[in-house]
């Protein structure tokens, strides 16, 4: 309980640092007893009256109290229902509450810095924000709930939190989220054709023009459609560790096997390529070239397999030319376009 109010009183300071609230995340998601112990702060807020005068749910999702609890806090202020003189906590037995909160000082002072900082926090909006990566670039951000987001080259995404739902739309590009993980507010990833919502999980999700494709690297996805045909409901699948399916205007694909490694490859500067399509792989390496290249429709469908470095893309598409046995043609600047050799 000492340690659920330091944590309130530091995360509400103005120094607070990105780097504070993620190790936050970290008690929080140590034990179930530190949740609990922030649970019961949440509580006893509520108990005292002061909830209500504190956007506690929107700044600690994590504090928000169950619906049991609330229920049961209902219950005994409702006109009639009898006092209650004791309280039970998981491997403490019953104690009795009001003696606690008298004899507790470091909980008293904890609240009196939580409400005089909270109060500085009143009136504020969540608002929605946008981080994007250039060409070459990638990018990792933390989001205020410990949430941490890996965005590849030329990527955009938008985080728009809520008291109900912590959304983000892939706008294009490719991300790999490692999602803390609350029960009550789901984390919810619109790219495309797919709509993602997980609890808090580690997956990537990779956007292109005509496909969106989900990697799970850890816990559970589910995956839908953002729309069907007409009269049919969209479908959806749920993803677990080592699954990936790509979803597209024609709908859900079939789910398949993949791992962290080839998932991953992008974050450790490469890109590994097994029995691709060249029109699929190019789409991957166009997102690091400065001139994009495309497949003429005669090699488009060939298969691409290898590992390749993305420190140089340029001399990449050379090695695919290569390895392919292809011409490229670079008489239009803005495109360079594969082609059959005429060798």
């Amino acid at each position: 309980m000492d340690q659920a109010c330091a944590w309130v009183a530091r995360l509400r300071s103005d120094s607070v640092t990105t780097a504070d609230r993620r190790e936050f995340a970290h008690w929080l998601q140590a034990s179930a007893g530190n949740r609990e112990a922030f649970d019961e702060m949440a509580e006893l807020w509520g108990d005292l009256g002061a909830l209500k005068h504190l956007p506690i749910d929107t700044l600690f999702p994590e504090s928000r109290p169950s619906l049991a609890a609330r229920q049961s806090l209902a219950a005994s202020n409702a006109p009639g229902a009898k006092a209650k003189g004791t309280r039970k906590t998981k491997g403490a037995g019953r104690w009795d509450f009001s003696h606690w909160l008298l004899g507790s000082g470091v909980i008293a002072a904890c609240l009196m810095v939580t409400l005089w900082i909270g109060n500085q926090w009143l009136g504020q909006d969540v608002q929605e924000q946008l981080y994007t990566t250039a060409v070459g670039e990638t990018r990792t951000v933390t989001l205020p709930d410990g949430s941490i987001i890996q965005l590849n080259t030329n990527t955009e995404l938008v985080v728009s939190y809520s008291r109900e739902e912590r959304h983000t739309q892939l706008v294009r590009g490719e991300a790999f989220f490692d999602v803390a993980r609350q029960t009550a507010r789901p984390f919810t990833v619109a790219a495309g054709n797919a709509w993602i919502r997980v609890l808090g999980t580690e997956f990537n999700v990779e956007r292109s023009q005509q496909t969106t494709r989900v990697s799970v690297t850890g816990g559970t996805v589910a995956v839908s459609e953002t729309s069907s045909a007409a009269g049919l409901p969209p479908q959806s699948v749920k993803l677990v560790k080592d699954q990936k399916v790509s979803v597209s205007s024609a709908g859900l694909g079939s789910v398949a096997r993949t791992s962290a490694e080839q998932a991953l490859d992008w974050t450790q500067g490469i890109l590994v390529f097994e029995d691709t399509p060249l029109a699929e792989a190019l789409d991957e390496l166009n997102r690091y070239l400065p001139v994009p290249a495309k497949a003429d429709p005669t090699v488009a469908g060939l298969s691409l397999s290898g590992t390749f470095e993305l420190s140089d893309p340029d001399s990449t598409l050379k090695a695919i030319t290569a390895a392919l046995d292809l011409s490229a043609d670079q008489s239009d600047p803005n495109l360079t376009l594969l082609s059959p050799s005429h060798n």
